[in-house]
């Protein structure tokens, strides 16, 4: 199922749907397009190219380089990875994140989940409480239809247990769950005491559609987060597994899952999990950070754990959105037209790093973006700019998960420019 599917993402044409992409490519198969293998800088003459701004483009390198270290960082650990696929919705990255040793994907929302199962993703870890009893029918059929399935979601509440209970009276498989932890006082989703996740293991056990197998949390929630904090939260996490197996609230499962992971403190998670005591199963150590694949410029290049300990490597920056300058009304200023529909503003805004000029690029020295309008960038230029109307700009992203959101096929490059793939995605 997965390979026909991704299969036939290379074969959808190229059209009006797809930013950035050259004009003169439209009716071109996806494949057809990438084995022409055009240059990203191109201007669309004999050549190839002629790619228009804005566009975003992946580093073919750096995405290898990054599934490769934390495939290698995860093995060296002793964990599981599951990566979150929230952050790129992105099918062809999801097999490409197995194929680099990942046990499965983790998701937040049904229609992820439907999204993954249609391109043959055997393992998914639902970071959430599923109640939608649409979502649950679907699901229960789904389980039926493939043994080889494997779901796993969270549960935080009596009554999240009741109406999950409800949608799947009859179901064929019962449902794997596990409690989430409630990562403090003032934090998202989760059970905030322990008493509470005694209550909902109670309610697990008492009804026949679902099988309580662990227990999950997310660390990047706790308050005023630092390493402490941060540690004393997963030692809570993994003594609640701990107290449900010694209640015999594992007795059906398998293996006991016990999770955590953002992209900002997988290094607190790899140390703390390390301390997990002998329990009565087998234990899965499923470890969910998903901004890896693409990493960024901003937010996660400021707080990845690879900056604490970087004998253990170092993520790359994969993305960068070009972009041209349209306008240069003052010397103190200029637009570029990429705007709040192309590049993540969340965070932190974009970056200039490069300009490129008749086929040379060098670092956007004092060029500074001051804000984004819907399609155009604000840039404030310093005395020592080089910068005029008709350059392209190549600018740094932070934060990924809303930076693939507003793209949906996306070129992938080699360092020179050549384009070498498309990643599809879905929002």
């Amino acid at each position: 199922m997965g390979t026909e599917a991704l299969t036939r993402l290379a074969e959808e044409h190229v059209d009006h749907r797809f930013k950035g992409l050259p004009p003169d490519a439209y009716g071109l198969t996806v494949a057809e397009l990438a084995a022409q293998r055009r240059n990203l800088f191109h201007d669309g003459g004999r050549d190839g190219g002629g790619f228009t701004t804005p566009v975003l483009a992946l580093s073919a390198e750096r995405l290898a380089h990054n599934l490769a270290l934390m495939e290698a960082y995860t093995a060296r650990h002793g964990l599981a990875f599951a990566p979150h696929g929230k952050t790129s919705m992105a099918p062809q990255l999801f097999h490409r994140q197995i194929e680099h040793g990942a046990w499965g994907i983790t998701l937040a929302l049904p229609h992820q989940v439907r999204v993954a199962r249609a391109f043959g993703i055997r393992r998914v870890f639902l970071a959430n409480e599923l109640v939608d009893a649409s979502a649950l029918r679907w699901l229960a059929a789904e389980l039926a239809a493939d043994p080889e399935f494997r779901f796993i979601a969270y549960v935080d509440s009596v009554r999240g247990v009741e109406l999950m209970d409800a949608a799947l009276a009859g179901a064929a498989r019962p449902v794997d769950v596990v409690i989430e932890l409630g990562a403090g006082e003032g934090a998202r989703t989760g059970v905030r005491t322990e008493a509470e996740a005694g209550e909902v293991a109670a309610a697990v056990a008492a009804v026949p559609t679902l099988r309580l197998v662990g227990v999950a949390g997310y660390e990047g929630e706790v308050p005023k987060a630092d390493p402490e904090r941060v540690r004393s939260y997963l030692r809570r996490l993994v003594a609640l597994a701990a107290g449900l197996d010694g209640a015999g609230r594992f007795g059906e499962a398998d293996e006991i899952v016990v999770s955590a992971g953002g992209s900002a403190w997988f290094d607190a998670v790899a140390d703390v999990f390390a301390e997990i005591p002998g329990l009565s199963k087998p234990v899965l150590k499923l470890l969910r950070s998903g901004a890896y694949v693409s990493h960024d410029d901003g937010h996660y290049h400021r707080l990845t754990p690879f900056g604490r300990v970087p004998e253990e490597g170092s993520l790359e920056s994969a993305f960068r959105l070009w972009a041209q300058v349209v306008s240069r009304p003052t010397p103190e200023q200029a637009f570029a037209n990429a705007g709040k529909r192309d590049a993540a503003y969340d965070l932190d805004l974009p970056t200039a790093q490069v300009v490129r000029r008749n086929g040379e690029e060098r670092p956007a020295a004092g060029i500074t973006v001051t804000g984004l309008s819907d399609q155009h960038t604000w840039l404030r230029t310093g005395p020592e700019a080089d910068v005029e109307v008709g350059d392209w700009i190549g600018f740094g992203l932070s934060h990924p998960c809303t930076s693939f959101d507003k793209w949906q096929l996306i070129p992938v490059a080699e360092a020179d420019g050549t384009v070498v793939d498309y990643i599809r995605t879905f929002f």
